[in-house]
């Protein structure tokens, strides 16, 4: 990147956390020896700490895009509106770290679990859904049309909010939403504030059975190498982070967690990690 002038990288949210990590423990300035004007984020959302630090120690801005593999890959890119030219910092990062609108020929839309068609009001989430010309009907070997419902649309698997710009955020996957006392609380939120605080370098929430609430978080994080925090200093940390309800019922610590090839966090193999783990009523 120093060598070749690199003025646009992407990749996922662990790249960026590795690349800023090694910036630091080597007393780099990556302002002074880089070129890179944009960092194009996908496969997880990427937390607030990093957007900031992106801008203040790299001058470069963080671009959100979202697809899939069956989205023939993009499906969303976060750009502002000319209405966001006057945006305060914070606005405009908050803004960021959305996943974005669509691109011209995709439509989305959220939905309750009874497939009722949810508001775009920026708050409401529900399961997301996209339809779109080169948006996979089936995958291989299977009866074309399969995996699409009667009006075309495809189930994301994600749980997303739009606003009434059309910016899509996406809370979680469906299969990693954890739902407490009927409510859902957004893992991925809870990780990305938890990796706000200066001494944790990653950090992963699942939902494991409760005897009152169904489901409650455990937090697992890795500390930044050379630092230290205790569970009690992250709770108090996350009190003014997260509603209240949200807090972790219990934080671990380990020397580092199980990612995919592509560098996502793999919440299936945590899940059977912590399979005999038991929060107290």
């Amino acid at each position: 990147m120093r060598d070749e002038k690199a003025t646009i990288a992407a990749g996922v949210p662990t790249v960026w956390l590795m690349l800023h990590q090694y910036v630091q423990t080597k007393g780099l300035r990556p302002r002074d020896d880089l070129a890179l004007e944009r960092v194009l984020v996908g496969g997880a959302a990427v937390p607030r700490a990093v957007v900031e630090t992106f801008e203040r120690d790299f001058g470069a801005r963080v671009v959100h895009a979202w697809g899939m593999t069956e989205t023939s890959p993009i499906a969303t890119v976060c750009n502002p509106l000319k209405k966001h030219q006057d945006a305060t910092p914070s606005q405009r990062i908050d803004l960021q770290r959305q996943q974005g609108r669509v691109p011209y020929g995709v439509e989305l839309k959220i939905t309750d679990d009874q497939g009722t068609v949810l508001p775009h009001d920026g708050t409401t989430a529900g399961h997301l859904w996209v339809r779109g010309h080169w948006v996979a009907s089936a995958y291989f070997g299977a009866e074309a049309g399969s995996s699409l419902d009667r009006d075309g649309w495809f189930d994301t698997g994600d749980i997303a909010t739009i606003d009434p710009d059309g910016y899509m955020h996406i809370t979680d996957r469906a299969k990693d939403v954890i739902k407490s006392g009927g409510e859902w609380i957004s893992s991925i939120d809870l990780e990305n504030a938890a990796v706000g605080h200066a001494c944790v370098a990653e950090a992963a929430a699942i939902g494991l059975p409760h005897p009152l609430w169904q489901e409650r978080p455990l937090l697992v994080v890795v500390r930044k190498a050379g630092r230290d925090v205790t569970r009690e200093e992250l709770q108090a940390y996350l009190a003014d982070k997260v509603a209240k309800w949200w807090l972790p019922n219990d934080i671990v610590f380990v020397t580092e967690l199980p990612h995919t090839a592509t560098g996502k966090l793999q919440k299936r193999a945590l899940r059977e990690t912590f399979a005999d783990y038991r929060f107290e009523a």
